[in-house]
């Protein structure tokens, strides 16, 4: 696969150890606290008030400390005092390898240079379209907010690989589908792989576990997810006069050989990079 995390990419080259970037990740999570988990380190607000933010951002696209702003829980300074501190004890993986002693200071430099190079081809730093598709801005939002909630609501990491056109809609373990109507028409497509499900359900409901959840549980986690992106979709496009309605999400489960494009669709690919060995997909099937 051409998109890689920079841990990947120095496994691949033989650089460091496979055990080496698990140590270095497990020094990651102890150090680099969430926004919410520093606010409450800090002792400026309570758990109560992270649960009833994150609750909110279900259907705002609002960074969670300025919605705590807006709540009147947070003030101007408290947030930047939280910024600056996360800012200030953030550990990248390069330097939790440096701390471990895998990678000197002259090792990290070199192969995050070559890093850089060997992703530049595939990695999109902002949402850009093919040529040539019609109402691109409404599209550039749609993929733009998927990221945001993938951030904000599902708390992870990725990275994101340039869109492109396809006339087949890949495989995966199950595709959460919703259809816009209105001033455009198209189906909002979120494929993802067995282990992607399971993390999408753990940020939904709020477990460390979701192991003895069945699977409509985890089918209904997915769809909510879709549906709180494509809500926040139809609000945006509100706000610019634009009209966009949502029906409710269902699931699919694609045969191997994927989902033919039908006629008189163009189909936009945006592939998520997440976790190795991990695939999740946002398909944009717009009618033409």
């Amino acid at each position: 696969m051409a998109v890689k995390f920079f841990g990947q990419f120095l496994v691949e080259k033989g650089i460091v150890s496979r055990e080496a970037i698990i140590a270095a990740v497990a020094l990651q999570e102890q150090r680099n606290l969430k926004f919410g988990e520093m606010a409450v380190s800090m002792g400026l607000v309570t758990s109560a008030d992270i649960d009833r933010a994150h609750k909110a951002q279900f259907s705002k696209d609002m960074k969670l400390g300025d919605i705590l702003v807006a709540m009147g829980i947070l003030n101007l300074d408290d947030l930047q005092g939280v910024i600056t501190r996360q800012k200030d004890t953030h550990l990248y993986i390069g330097e939790a390898l440096l701390l471990l002693g895998s990678l000197t200071r002259e090792q990290l430099h070199q192969h995050l240079k070559e890093f850089e190079l060997d992703q530049a081809p595939y990695v999109s730093e902002r949402v850009e379209l093919p040529a040539g598709v019609a109402n691109g801005k409404i599209w550039e939002m749609t993929a733009d907010l998927t990221y945001k909630m993938i951030t904000r609501v599902l708390g992870l990491h990725y990275r994101a690989e340039k869109c492109h056109t396809v006339s087949t809609l890949g495989t995966n373990f199950v595709m959460a589908a919703l259809d816009l109507s209105g001033d455009v028409e198209a189906r909002y497509l979120l494929s993802v792989s067995a282990g992607v499900q399971k993390m999408v359900a753990k940020a939904i409901l709020r477990e460390d576990s979701v192991e003895s959840e069945s699977a409509e549980i985890l089918e209904d986690c997915l769809m909510e997810f879709a549906n709180v992106v494509c809500g926040n979709v139809a609000a945006k496009a509100s706000q610019a006069n634009q009209v966009i309605s949502i029906n409710p999400p269902v699931t699919i489960h694609p045969p191997l050989e994927g989902l033919p494009v039908p006629p008189g669709h163009t189909a936009l690919c945006f592939p998520i990079h997440l976790v190795e060995g991990e695939k999740m997909e946002l398909f944009l099937l717009i009618r033409s």
